[in-house]
Formats: structure tokens, sequence, C-alpha cells
């Protein structure tokens, strides 16, 4: 069986998607929720699914060291969902093709840094966009330029607030993140 560690930074509403799919797969689970938020409801969430959770700081992210050490012995597959925070180089080079973000925008168009939730929800209504969605994508040294995996769109109506372009894109992201996760996993 194929442990994943998923890697959320604030509610952790991805996370427990992923989890629920897993729970009675018989090729993978979620084995641990990393966090460098304290006060995430990601920990509550974990809790609650039973799912063994750690905090690392932000600086031990940027390090690498010890969350290297941890994942090592720990992960078959890192998921990224709500992460904010930029994989250290020594993590990604550990884990080639084993790192997996979901970006709320059709990439390239709003990535990088500073591009995550409602900021780019904003921009794609702002910018008057008539369509956007998520990208599936491994993980590089760099903020959403890693290799694309899979892509789902939705329109966006002239009408559409943030908000409801959110919703469409967590509509997406719910139906098709675990799925993918697994056509992942049954090709390790």
């Amino acid at each position: 069986m194929k442990r994943i560690i998923v890697l959320a930074s604030g509610s952790g509403s991805n996370a427990e998607n992923i989890a629920n799919y897993f729970k009675d797969k018989t090729n993978a689970k979620v084995s641990y929720i990393l966090t460098n938020n304290a006060k995430a409801k990601v920990l509550d969430r974990a809790k609650r699914l039973e799912i063994s959770s750690k905090i690392f700081t932000k600086q031990e992210f940027a390090e690498g060291k010890n969350v290297l050490d941890f994942l090592k012995k720990e992960a078959d597959l890192i998921i990224l969902a709500g992460f904010l925070l930029k994989i250290s180089p020594e993590i990604v080079a550990a884990f080639p093709n084993k790192i997996i973000n979901i970006h709320p925008a059709l990439l390239p168009k709003y990535g990088g840094k500073g591009m995550y939730g409602m900021n780019v929800h904003n921009a794609v209504v702002e910018n008057k966009e008539q369509e956007t969605g998520i990208t599936i994508h491994y993980v590089n040294e760099n903020y959403d330029e890693g290799a694309i995996i899979f892509q789902e769109s939705v329109a966006v109506s002239p009408e559409d607030t943030p908000e409801i372009v959110a919703s469409k894109v967590h509509e997406l992201e719910y139906a098709f993140f675990p799925k993918v996760i697994e056509e992942i996993v049954n090709n390790l």
C-alpha cells in the first residue's frame, strides 16, 4: 500500500476529500497530513479523520533537512493541497515526479508566487476571462512551473463574482484531484 502525505496550510478541504477518497482503497492511503501553520483547520480535520499530523515551521520547510528526513521514512507520494510554501530543492530532488500540486487556474495563466486562492479568482474575474479551471502538476523548484499532468476547465460568466468562480473551481478540485492521484499511485 502506497503512503500519501498531504501538505496543507489552511482549512484542508481538499486534504479531507483526498483522505476520504482513499479511506477504503487497498492501493494507497493518506498516512500523514503535514502543515506549516499551527493554527490551520486542516489539523482539526486530521484529528477527526484519525490521520496523523505533524507541524514543521516555515524555516524547517525552507531548510528541508528535517522535513526531508521525515518524508524519506514516511512517504511514497506527496500531495500539495493548499500548501503555500515553496518546496525546497532538496525535497524536490529526492522525490522526482512524486510531488503533486493542484493550482486553481489553467496554468501557465495566474501562476507563480502569491497566486493562490482568492488572489487567483479575483484576477480571473478582473481580467474578464471566459474560462478558468484547475491544473494538476508535478512540483519543481519554481512555483507552478512543473510539468502539467491534468487540466480541466469551467466557463466564467460575465456576472460571476470571484466567490462564484472559487465555488466552480472547488467542484473541479473535489471531482478530479483524487482520481488523478489514484492514476499516479497505480503507476508508482
